[in-house]
């Protein structure tokens, strides 16, 4: 049996596989040991309750990858337990890329990063489930409410904690925080305020749906 085929030895056999062939199996078994648990110790709990933005990844049941940015007020991201996390998603583009992969498949990793204080991130990676927002606050009556009015999740995304580890500040820049001219547009559906068509999408889609009919000529 290969040292990387022991049973209890956290991570994928890839990984294991290729720490085998770059000789890194010493270096990895100390991080397995010393910085992954499968729980959120107290002072994960204390960072992720003070995070406004974490990076989202999910795949579907064919492992067809997606990857989001979910932001939010200190809290948005709420501690359960050592166990459990959960957060509320609001009204979008529509598309649901992140839920509809987790209705396929419930695997999702997080990445929260301090750019602020500590320069430090922290991995998270478990299984999620999707809770409607009447359930969520039945079971937790103290769930704080959205303090725009009459707007509520459309649904909340709860998670179930298998690993949590660092991500080392090595290559992590210091960020400044700015004030927002005009405040933060959480769940607006102002154009302007989303961005716009920034990256020229919808004129592309727009001169490709003309060629299509004839009045215009691709260049």
């Amino acid at each position: 049996m290969h040292h990387d085929e022991r049973a209890d030895r956290p991570g994928s056999h890839g990984e294991h596989q290729i720490q085998r062939e770059l000789g890194t199996f010493a270096r990895a078994d100390r991080f397995y040991e010393e910085q992954v648990l499968d729980r959120l110790n107290s002072r994960m709990r204390e960072f992720v309750a003070r995070q406004e933005m974490f990076f989202l990844a999910t795949s579907d049941a064919h492992g067809e990858c997606d990857s989001t940015f979910r932001a939010g007020p200190q809290g948005f991201l709420q501690v359960l337990g050592e166990r459990l996390l959960a957060y509320p998603e609001y009204r979008g583009n529509g598309v649901m890329a992140s839920l509809g992969n987790i209705r396929e498949n419930p695997h999702v990793g997080i990445l929260m990063i301090d750019f602020l204080r500590d320069r430090i991130g922290l991995h998270v990676n478990g299984t999620a489930r999707l809770v409607s927002d009447d359930d969520m606050r039945t079971a937790y009556p103290d769930l704080p409410r959205d303090p725009v009015p009459g707007r509520r999740p459309q649904v909340w995304v709860e998670i179930e904690v298998e690993e949590a580890y660092i991500h080392c500040s090595k290559h992590i820049p210091r960020m400044a925080k700015l004030p927002t001219a005009g405040g933060r547009a959480w769940g607006t559906d102002d154009v302007r305020r989303k961005g716009g068509d920034y990256f020229g999408a919808a004129a592309e889609a727009g001169r490709a749906g003309s060629d299509t009919r004839g009045h215009v000529t691709r260049r």
